[in-house]
């Protein structure tokens, strides 16, 4: 027994995704699970803005990968096929939501805004930008005036750090489709957060000395 959970430590996503295809090892599938349940519940939560609705996206998202094993074909990273579901999984839920004509910001915890890559040559990543509660929520929400298939690229890129050939593996689409897209999706934000960040400097102006925040 202990052999095997030793094992089952130092296994590869592949080989433990093999396990579960023709074992059905519940033991492999539990590891895969602890290794990716919370980037892929940062990803539905970044892709639609309720936190909520992305725990239920990430359950659904496992149970369809077990669901769907046998099918599995270790020709690729199981991760790139387990961000594929998530994203199909986010992309069906957005259109449901647009559909019902919904539009939801639930508070998402900036625990991974910290280590975000540089959105552009050296300007500072969206969350960086953010020096207060009220304008990271003002962030968060320019990020989701994207369009879903330009928000997914910088989602990828940039809060889960995958590199564009990658990221044109998840999405099946060439390298070069990727970086027009990222560069579409900064040019977006950038234009966003300027109108954010001046918004909020006008506020600031306007408040008296003792209302202002520390």
């Amino acid at each position: 027994m202990g052999r095997t959970l030793t094992s089952l430590f130092s296994a590869s996503d592949e080989q433990m995704m093999w396990r579960v295809k023709m074992q059905d090892d519940s033991q492999a599938f539990a590891r895969l699970v602890a290794r990716w349940e919370k980037p892929i519940q940062r990803l539905c939560a970044r892709m639609t803005g309720d936190a909520h609705r992305a725990e239920d996206l990430t359950q659904t998202a496992f149970a369809r990968v077990f669901a769907r094993r046998a099918d599995w074909q270790p020709v690729g990273r199981f991760s790139t096929f387990l961000w594929r579901v998530a994203l199909n999984l986010c992309h069906d839920d957005l259109r449901r939501t647009r559909r019902r004509g919904e539009f939801s910001l639930d508070a998402l915890d900036d625990e991974d805004g910290a280590g975000v890559e540089n959105l552009a040559g050296d300007e500072p990543a969206p969350d960086a930008q953010a020096d207060s509660h009220e304008r990271g929520a003002l962030v968060r929400q320019a990020l989701l005036e994207l369009a879903p298939h330009y928000r997914e690229v910088v989602v990828l890129r940039h809060y889960q750090g995958l590199k564009f050939r990658e990221i044109g593996e998840v999405l099946g689409i060439p390298e070069g489709t990727v970086k027009s897209r990222m560069a579409e999706a900064l040019g977006q934000l950038h234009r966003l957060l300027k109108h954010v960040n001046e918004d909020v400097s006008c506020k600031r102006k306007t408040q008296t000395p003792e209302l202002r925040a520390p």
